[in-house]
């Protein structure tokens, strides 16, 4: 179970490095002191997922004049992948990715990492969702972009394809997310629509009090997308924490965890003093 540990807290470097692998390690140093159980990326074949109409379009960045410089230049390939996995391995910090296209999903696989992360775009692509269900890695499924309807089609598909759900994620796809989209209570409606499965939260809010909500309602896990500089380039900055941030809402959660307890009412030991001290009459200790 992903959530055997607490809730299971994901940062997400996605394209935040910029391109920079430096950068990249960085800010997986920087998740494991945060506390963070996970570090995620994202690998596209850039080729597959664009048109070429789509690269050739003129779009000055720090890379080149086209979209498709920008493009290639946020890729990491395998030399990339593999300081990254070795660091988050000398750390001991989990990292995955989400692939956005098949021959993404095979780069990933060549990596023991412990999932396969579906990005909310991806998940009304039935040829995409089998792919990744004969993977046989466990998946973790963001759901933005989907009403119930669309999340119930998903995960049939990926579960008749013999795929593993590791997590459903609730999740809205804008950048910010403004409060009034957050509707946290969707986390409730999936543990009611899908009870077999973990659900989590996956944000894009500014702030971090609807993270610490989601863990309230039942969160198993929390994803959010991390950066060293919120005011650096880039398109997925201003919907970031920045590494802080992330390490106060770990910090929130853990706590909320103990807080939590376990239900039970109890007359704990270090109350009895209290009690000796303040209580008139005890008729009922003995009944």
């Amino acid at each position: 179970m992903i959530s055997e540990n607490g809730t299971y807290m994901i940062a997400e470097v996605g394209i935040n490095h910029n391109g920079d692998l430096d950068k990249a390690l960085e800010m997986i140093r920087q998740a494991k002191q945060a506390g963070c159980d996970a570090v995620k990326f994202q690998k596209r074949t850039v080729e597959i997922v664009y048109t070429a109409e789509e690269l050739a379009r003129a779009r000055e960045n720090v890379f080149g004049p086209t979209n498709g410089d920008l493009k290639r230049g946020l890729e990491f390939g395998r030399a990339e992948y593999d300081a990254i996995d070795r660091t988050a391995r000398d750390l001991q910090i989990d990292w995955f990715a989400s692939p956005w296209d098949e021959p993404s999903v095979d780069f990933l696989m060549a990596y023991e990492t412990p999932y396969i992360k579906i990005a909310s775009a991806m998940v009304t692509d039935r040829q995409f969702l089998e792919y990744c269900a004969a993977a046989g890695r466990p998946l973790l499924v963001s759901t933005g972009m989907s009403d119930l309807g669309m999340i119930r089609r998903s995960v049939d598909i990926i579960e008749k394809a013999g795929g593993q759900i590791a997590c459903l994620y609730h999740c809205t796809s804008t950048y910010p997310t403004l409060d009034e989209e957050i509707n946290l209570l969707g986390i409730k409606t999936l543990q009611k629509a899908f009870p077999h499965l973990e659900i989590g939260f996956s944000g894009h809010e500014q702030g971090i009090l609807p993270s610490i909500c989601a863990a309230t309602l039942g969160a198993c896990s929390v994803e959010r997308h991390v950066t060293l500089d919120r005011s650096d380039w880039g398109s997925d900055q201003k919907a970031s924490l920045e590494m802080a941030e992330m390490a106060e809402l770990v910090g929130k959660v853990r706590r909320f965890e103990v807080v939590r307890g376990d239900g039970v009412l109890r007359f704990y030991e270090d109350e009895k003093p209290i009690a000796e001290k303040l209580r008139r009459n005890d008729t009922l200790s003995a009944a």
